[in-house]
């Protein structure tokens, strides 16, 4: 029964990511699948893992979050086995996405982090991504990680405005 509850778990996560069009956070997907109880937080991370390493799911880590997305071969398996899942976990995942689709989207096409790379400088690395590709990406050496911080605070709110700002200003001849 653990093993088919654990098969379970797996397509719901493959589900989940293959009906979206940008990766979601770890965060994403526990938030979804504990709020429903479906499983526990140690059955869930195990069966990401497990994902990970079959190659059904990959991971690139931004920051301090890790941003999975579904494979070829995940794709190629749910397509076989979506059928366990039954239509009313279906339906709920789908719900959940249309409700939600554009915060999802937001959280994880928006993205900043900050590293030192010297004595007294910090750079921070600005992102705003669209379908799995970068519209802007920007790199800025500062001098405090104070600074840094609150570059990486302020980027989800303005983002849209820099990015228009510098298309703007590049596209005037």
């Amino acid at each position: 029964m653990q093993t088919d509850a654990l098969t379970l778990y797996k397509l719901i996560i493959l589900f989940l990511l293959d009906k979206v069009d940008f990766s979601l956070t770890n965060a994403q997907i526990s938030n979804f699948i504990l709020d429903k109880e479906y499983t526990n937080y140690f059955s869930l991370q195990q069966c990401i893992s497990d994902l990970t390493e079959e190659e059904f799911i990959v991971v690139e880590t931004v920051g301090h979050s890790s941003l999975y997305q579904i494979t070829p071969s995940g794709e190629e398996t749910l397509s076989f086995f979506q059928n366990m899942i039954s239509q009313p976990i279906q339906e709920e995942i789908l719900a959940y996405l249309k409700e939600n689709k554009y915060s999802l989207r937001d959280e994880t096409s928006t993205l900043s982090e900050y590293h030192k790379i010297s004595k007294e400088d910090y750079m921070v690395s600005l992102r705003v991504m669209e379908k799995k590709n970068p519209i802007i990406d920007i790199s800025i050496s500062v001098p405090t990680e104070e600074d840094a911080a609150k570059i990486c605070s302020n980027w989800r709110g303005q983002s849209q405005e820099i990015y228009s700002y510098v298309l703007n200003h590049l596209l005037k001849g």
